[in-house]
């Protein structure tokens, strides 16, 4: 937590961090371009944003995207708030930003697991390992193009735009969200009115990237695509920090959080 206090203790890198909440996934020039600092601080600044696990960055062709990961902030707050005010203050602040704040229209996490490459490639695409963190099992062959089809709580959906969009094996994979059918709500307890919203929105997709850290791997999870006001986003933000700790504790423990 040191870390993170002392990136948020400058008034510039607290900038910064408003600025991508506005709006996430800009690139350097991009935020240069909306600040009166110069190239080489900003530049400065997200390096001890980066390091704190304020802001992970993602790649888009040549591109380097920064976004903000309110984690460890999060962090922080559970650590001093009881149960009881963390509901009270999370009512107030999701009142403040519903008043206040532009939508966010994508999800960013990373976590740092103690694994390799290899092994965290096949967690995330061997049935025998997502059915343990995650309760879903992929139909598909991993290459790129090719569909998938998602077996969640005994409900099988397929669809033609349910496809892999990127596949580099134990460095980045991508696929678009699945398919909302009536049989998946009913299979997760998803009443008719959420079914309806879901089914309404676009069709978001996820971005795995892996990148070797020491004796670890560096996973960044980019999940977008939503519309504003999202309903899947509101559910899909809440659930990922979950996973992915389950995710982590499965390779380094052998065994699942419950």
């Amino acid at each position: 937590m040191d870390e993170v206090f002392k990136a948020l203790a400058d008034p510039s890198r607290r900038q910064l961090l408003d600025v991508l909440n506005e709006r996430n996934g800009q690139t350097l020039r991009e935020l240069c371009a909306g600040l009166t600092m110069a190239r080489q601080s900003v530049s400065k600044h997200l390096a001890v944003l980066e390091a704190a696990g304020l802001v992970t960055t993602s790649r888009r062709g040549r591109e380097k995207l920064h976004h903000l990961d309110a984690a460890p902030i999060n962090a922080i707050a559970e650590r001093w708030m009881n149960r009881y005010d963390r509901r009270r203050a999370g009512a107030l602040a999701d009142l403040k930003r519903a008043l206040e704040a532009e939508p966010m229209n994508e999800f960013a996490y990373t976590t740092y697991i103690n694994t390799t490459p290899e092994k965290l490639w096949q967690a995330l695409t061997e049935p025998a390992f997502t059915a343990q963190y995650w309760g879903v099992s992929f139909e598909t062959d991993w290459t790129k193009g090719s569909p998938m089809a998602w077996v969640e709580s005994g409900a099988k959906t397929s669809h033609p735009e349910q496809v892999v969009l990127e596949s580099d094996p134990h460095r980045r994979l991508s696929y678009t969200w699945h398919t909302f059918t009536a049989e998946w709500a009913k299979a997760n307890g998803i009443d008719d009115e959420t079914l309806a919203k879901l089914q309404a929105e676009s069709r978001s997709k996820v971005t795995f990237t892996l990148e070797p850290h020491g004796e670890m791997v560096k996973l960044t999870v980019l999940h977008d695509g939503f519309d504003d006001n999202s309903t899947t986003l509101a559910m899909c933000s809440q659930g990922w920090p979950a996973l992915l700790s389950s995710l982590k504790t499965l390779l380094e423990t052998g065994v699942p959080l419950p």
